[in-house]
């Protein structure tokens, strides 16, 4: 490690032992513009925030809802979906749950053996299934539904009412300019 305390030899601001992330977050700003010649600088601060709250959020609800309840987030994702939308093919449930197919099927067979899911032949051939809450299942959404609910308003309540629809407002709008690049998401 440099004498800096960067590991780089570069313009740290010390020993890294002493960031927490939003020191590093500005250090990140400053060592990409002004020693790598990084010219977006509020891009990069608007992504990392972006990143790390969705990340403290997410893992907030799975360790405090969906883990004491025997569940993963990905697990109430997919049961949200399907309670909500209704019985779904699994590629459609991947869609609407922001899953890869292939978590959608792995995910459901461990649902279904736990009785929160059925999978029963689906009409459009022979190996097209449909994905659909038991009554188990059903009933089991409603208390955990409830208890996320709770958490989200704990959340959501640091923010005013008009803040909270400016921050909605942002995001859809954030999400809406994904058409202007080539991005790649789930379908």
């Amino acid at each position: 490690m440099s004498a800096d305390g960067t590991g780089t030899g570069g313009t740290g601001t010390g020993d890294a032992a002493e960031l927490d992330f939003w020191s590093f977050v500005e250090l990140a700003g400053r060592r990409l513009s002004e020693e790598f010649g990084f010219r977006h600088r509020s891009a990069t601060r608007l992504l990392l925030t972006l990143n790390r709250a969705s990340a403290i959020v997410t893992y907030d609800l799975e360790s405090t809802v969906h883990r004491p309840r025997g569940h993963s987030w990905s697990a109430f994702r997919l049961l949200f979906v399907t309670w909500l939308a209704g019985p779904l093919e699994p590629g459609r449930a991947a869609t609407l749950a922001g899953m890869s197919r292939a978590a959608v099927s792995n995910l459901s067979k461990t649902l279904v053996a736990d009785g929160m899911l059925a999978r029963t032949p689906g009409e459009r051939d022979g190996r097209s299934v449909i994905l659909s809450l038991t009554e188990r299942g059903h009933d089991a959404m409603l208390e955990i539904f409830a208890a996320q609910n709770e958490r989200e308003r704990q959340w959501a309540d640091v923010l005013t009412e008009t803040e909270q629809r400016m921050l909605v407002m942002l995001l859809d709008k954030l999400i809406a300019g994904r058409g202007s690049f080539d991005v790649r998401e789930r379908s």
